[in-house]
Formats: structure tokens, sequence, C-alpha cells
């Protein structure tokens, strides 16, 4: 039996898709992008955030763990992710509810129950569920399992994807799911890389071949000042959109409400990035627009 490793489910979403929605967050993503303000999706493998802030540092947790996976460093508490077995008894014995595990395994049937309960707002709204991530398509297997059963029952499904993935994974579910949101970042291979770690040619050429299809696709462009507004790039967004015949757009501009769930993961992050101002964000709205794009700022 397939399972999925699961982050987050959040009820009544109204972004990420019309309509109300119950947007499921899927651990593990092939890209590590600069501005990525859900990191805890970025592994593969459960982890444990930790709440600094919260702490009182009486050290309850580090004589709770059998393992030695916590120390006292630095007035903060360090968790050795190669010693550490996730067993939870730090969270058992914390006071302050400082420590919880991010990633929790589902099988098809449990996620389904938890879709199904939300399902007169779907059907009164005109919503349904979205996949997200992290990279939902790395788990395909799964996905195609559940989109099958939501299919099936009249559920409406939507995908939110990098596209970095191989093509077949699209073949597996194009029949399934009534959006893709595909997010399209920097369209120069190189700085693509520099920020993503990854380059954009696989996502370039999924999108080119999931356009030939008759599914629906949201095209979404995150906003980074100085990364990738300049007219650049956005002219050769806006070219390899009108090729590919794409007239619905979503302008995500940057935001750095995520970055606290760096310091709780113990990661590195780009603290130097900003938002373009409101006056850049509406000009190139405006620029989508004067080319006959549907644009909408924001998911």
């Amino acid at each position: 039996m397939e399972k999925g490793l699961i982050t987050n489910i959040q009820k009544c979403s109204i972004h990420d898709g019309p309509g109300i929605r119950t947007t499921i967050f899927f651990k593990g993503c092939s890209m590590k992008c600069s501005w990525c303000h859900n990191p805890e999706t970025q592994s593969y493998v459960p982890e444990i955030m930790y709440n600094r802030e919260k702490c009182n540092l009486c050290g309850s947790c580090i004589k709770a763990c059998s393992k030695g996976a916590l120390t006292l460093r630095d007035h903060s508490i360090h968790i050795d992710s190669h010693l550490c077995t996730l067993c939870g008894k730090c969270i058992d014995y914390c006071i302050n509810n400082t420590k919880e595990i991010i990633g929790t395994t589902y099988t098809v049937s449990e996620l389904m129950k938890e879709i199904e309960k939300d399902k007169i707002f779907y059907d009164e709204s005109g919503g349904g569920v979205t996949l997200s991530g992290g990279e939902v398509m790395t788990q395909i297997d799964f996905v195609t399992d559940l989109v099958k059963i939501c299919k099936s029952k009249g559920i409406s499904v939507a995908i939110d994807t990098c596209g970095h993935v191989n093509y077949e994974s699209f073949e597996k579910i194009i029949n399934y799911v009534d959006l893709f949101l595909y997010d399209i970042k920097i369209m120069d291979p190189t700085l693509h890389e520099k920020y993503t770690s990854v380059n954009n040619e696989l996502i370039l050429s999924n999108l080119e071949k999931l356009s030939r299809t008759k599914t629906n696709i949201n095209i979404r462009i995150p906003l980074i000042k100085d990364i990738n507004t300049d007219s650049n790039n956005i002219d050769k967004t806006i070219d390899l959109l009108k090729k590919l015949h794409l007239k619905k757009v979503n302008l995500l501009p940057y935001h750095n409400k995520g970055n606290h769930k760096y310091e709780r993961l113990h990661m590195d992050y780009e603290k130097n990035l900003e938002s373009p101002s409101e006056e850049d964000l509406h000009y190139i709205k405006g620029i989508f627009e004067k080319n006959d794009f549907n644009v909408k700022i924001g998911g």
C-alpha cells in the first residue's frame, strides 16, 4: 500500500485554486529555492522543529533522549539529526511544547477521510483539494491513487508544482486533475540554478508538453526584487507563455513570513531577499495585461 508523507492539511483555504479548498502539503522537494517559505517541506524525511523562543532551557528533553541527540549550546537546544530517531520522547517531556515532528505518514484512505470532511464546502463554492508541497509530484504513485479516488467521488483536484520531475509523472495523473498551478521562476538557466539548485530545462520542457493537452494551467510567478523582476526576465516569460498559449498568470510577491521556520529547523536562509515595491508589482502586472494575459496578484 502506497503511503504519503504530509506536513500540513490546511482546511478552508481560499487560495491555490478556485472556491473553498483543502490544501495538502507534501514533504520533499527536488529544488531548494532561496525564497522558499515552506522549508519544512524540502526534506524527504520527518524532522523535529524546535521553537527557541518558547524554551526555558530546563534540559528535560536532553535527559529524556536515550540516544544523546540533544545538547545545550549557545543558549539553545541543538538536535543531531544523525543520532535522532524521532522517537518523540523529547516532545513528551517538554512542558513548554517547544518541539514538534514535521512529517506525518498517511495512507490514501486516511487522507481521503480528511478531504471528504469538507466536501459540502467544495460543492457549494466550486472548490476542491489542492495538492502542494514541497513537490507533490515526487510522490507520484501515492498521488496517482489519491487523485483517482477524488475523481471518482466528484472532488476537483488542483496540483501545485514546480515541474521538476519526469514527464511520465504528469502523464499518470493528467486525466484526473482539473487544474495545474505551474511555477515559472527564472528564465535564465544559469540564474535559475543559482537560486533554486537546478536549471530550468526540464521544467520548461514539461510545461511545453503539458500545454499541448486540454488541461487547465495557471502560471504562478514568485517575484523577488533584483532576481527575476527585471524587464529581460519578464519579457522572456511573456514570450514563452504566448508561444504556449497560456493566458492565466498569478504574480506572487516574495514575503519572509516563513523565515522563522529556518531557525527552528537549524537551516540557513537568504536574509537579503526583498519583495518588489507596490509600484513595480503593478507595473509588471500592467505589462502582462498589455499582452492580453489574465493576471492576478496573489494566489
